[in-house]
């Protein structure tokens, strides 16, 4: 016998009757595949683990959807190349939305080996941009010793959150007055969102 979960029968009766059917055959799927998967609710919708999460459904007013959480990691041939919702297979509205049961089976049994395997999605690194800092706000922090070193000794990203400020100025008067204050404060030591760090 599978190991259910409540919380995922009451989720399904509450769908819309379309998506019951293809939730509860997604459903058999799974636990055909991997007899020992737990189910549980995550993100208010159900997912399927299995030494760590192998794949989620969801059901939403005029689709479902079902992903795996590796999905970078398993045979893309079959899914499709254009996806229209969230999701391994974008937009199902019928099981014929789905691949066949055995392309199904065959995923999910690659996803629960990553798992039994302990292999990860490699997270993607992403270089992180030196902030410019306008010539202008250098040019008045120059003026201002307490400021200038107020701004140095903040952290990159007390130091982003004013130079954002400056740069989204959409006239060069809001810009100027930004400027101004943005001295002041920093010439109290304060951070630009100063006024809501101690609420």
């Amino acid at each position: 016998m599978p190991t259910v979960d409540a919380r995922v029968d009451a989720y399904i009766e509450k769908s819309a009757d379309f998506a019951k059917p293809i939730l509860t055959h997604i459903r058999k799927l799974v636990h055909k595949a991997c007899p020992d998967i737990q189910e549980t609710m995550k993100w208010s919708f159900p997912h399927f683990d299995y030494k760590g999460t192998v794949c989620s459904m969801a059901s939403f007013k005029q689709h479902c959807a079902f992903g795996f959480w590796k999905q970078s990691l398993l045979e893309q041939d079959a899914f499709p190349a254009e996806k229209t919702a969230m999701g391994s297979f974008g937009r199902i509205a019928s099981i014929k939305d789905l691949p066949p049961d055995k392309v199904m089976i065959k995923l999910i049994h690659q996803a629960v080996e990553l798992n039994e395997k302990g292999i990860k999605v490699a997270k993607k690194r992403t270089e992180k941009k030196e902030l410019v800092v306008p010539k202008d706000l250098t040019s008045a922090l120059s003026k201002n010793r307490p400021a200038k070193t107020t701004f140095e000794k903040f952290s990159p990203s007390h130091k982003k959150e004013y130079v954002m400020w400056i740069e989204e100025a959409k006239t060069e008067a809001t810009r100027n007055k930004r400027l101004a204050t943005t001295v002041e404060w920093l010439a109290e030591g304060k951070s630009r969102n100063w006024k809501y760090e101690n609420c």
